[in-house]
């Protein structure tokens, strides 16, 4: 990453205005409009040095001789980390996310996926969600079937409302009696419970090591099924993708190669999930602009993301992809609110009764906490 300029007083201001009316407009900006509508009172002469110095800093590039300044990646980085004003998210947008949230059941629902929907609904961007990793997902149900040619279906349905089928090897045949009897000793585990496959695991080790009874063998089997379930999780299914096609609505995205650009980029859930795995390591609210997020076939990229939680702990991100003009200070507080929210309707999921058997199903009951 470039170093960033030590920018003066008045510097600040002038890139401040020319950024701000470049994320507005989309075109180029000048002296004039800079004086105009920003209120700051050099005269021309003074505001075209100021504009050239920026140049020569990195923070702004000419694309025409005659033609205003447009912010670069360097612009847009300073831009975001020392002069945006973040603004309050809008009533509006917070009671759509507010409304549509409450309605969800978790454990039924896709919440994860319904909270990508209307982000990229409310933003006008791409959003990208990632599911918590197979084990730390807390589990409504989970069943095994046996399938043909020494083979196990594992069925998962999550308390997010996600259904997972995994293919499992079986190495011995399984009688449908023991396997019943398995159901009931997962079933008895997580019970009054929200566990995740670690924690079965956990569980069910710690029955093996302390007790030497008739079951032993059964918690024995029980084990080996949920060790395969968490090992046979593919992270690629763990990236939720809503409102791609969004983003070819805007002038940035007229260049058909630029199109084709990004859609390779989400097509390669890979790389999008270890990219926003930094988010889940930082904390907070991130912004990554350009060459920062590393994706070779989208360099004129915004992303902003952020984690949600699940008992206080980070479990996956959410968040938006776009052109790298946009609105940093309306969307970041958005991105920020719609995963509060989301962390609160899943926190729901957790504290009510209901183990692995799916009892106590998820409720809407009002309530999510208010940013």
């Amino acid at each position: 990453m470039q170093q960033r300029p030590e920018l003066g007083h008045r510097a600040r201001r002038i890139l401040y205005a020319v950024v701000s009316e470049y994320i507005a407009t989309g075109e180029p900006v000048g002296s004039r409009r800079v004086s105009k509508r920003y209120g700051i009172n050099l005269s021309p002469a003074t505001i075209r040095n100021e504009l050239a110095d920026l140049e020569e800093a990195g923070c702004l590039a000419q694309p025409h001789h005659s033609a205003g300044r447009v912010p670069t990646e360097m612009g847009f980085r300073v831009f975001i980390d020392a002069l945006v004003q973040l603004r309050d998210v809008a009533a509006e947008d917070r009671a759509a996310i507010l409304a549509r949230m409450q309605q969800l059941r978790p454990g039924v629902d896709d919440v994860l996926r319904e909270a990508g929907r209307l982000l990229s609904s409310l933003t006008g961007a791409a959003a990208v969600v990632t599911r918590p990793r197979g084990e730390m997902e807390h589990l409504a149900q989970i069943r095994f079937m046996p399938l043909p040619e020494g083979s196990m279906l594992a069925v998962i349905v999550t308390r997010t409302g996600t259904i997972q089928n995994r293919i499992l090897p079986l190495p011995e045949p399984i009688e449908p009696g023991e396997l019943e009897r398995i159901h009931n000793l997962l079933a008895d585990v997580a019970r009054d419970r929200s566990l995740t496959l670690a924690d079965m695991r956990e569980e069910l080790a710690r029955a093996m090591a302390n007790e030497r009874d008739e079951y032993q063998r059964l918690r024995r089997r029980a084990k080996q099924f949920i060790d395969a379930t968490a090992a046979a999780t593919i992270r690629t299914e763990e990236v939720i993708i809503e409102g791609q096609g969004l983003l070819f609505d805007r002038p940035e995205f007229s260049d058909s190669e630029k199109i084709r650009g990004f859609l390779r980029t989400f097509e390669e859930k890979e790389r999008l999930l270890d990219l926003l795995d930094r988010t889940i390591a930082a904390g907070g609210v991130q912004v990554l602009v350009g060459s920062e997020a590393n994706l070779v076939e989208a360099p004129d990229i915004g992303l902003i993301s952020t984690s949600y939680r699940t008992n206080g702990v980070r479990m996956g991100t959410l968040a938006i992809v776009g052109p790298t003009r946009m609105d940093y200070a309306k969307l970041m507080p958005l991105v920020g609110f719609a995963a509060q929210v989301t962390s609160d309707v899943l926190d729901r999921a957790t504290l009510e009764d209901g183990g692995v058997d799916g009892r106590g199903e998820g409720g809407t009951e009002d309530g999510a906490a208010d940013a």
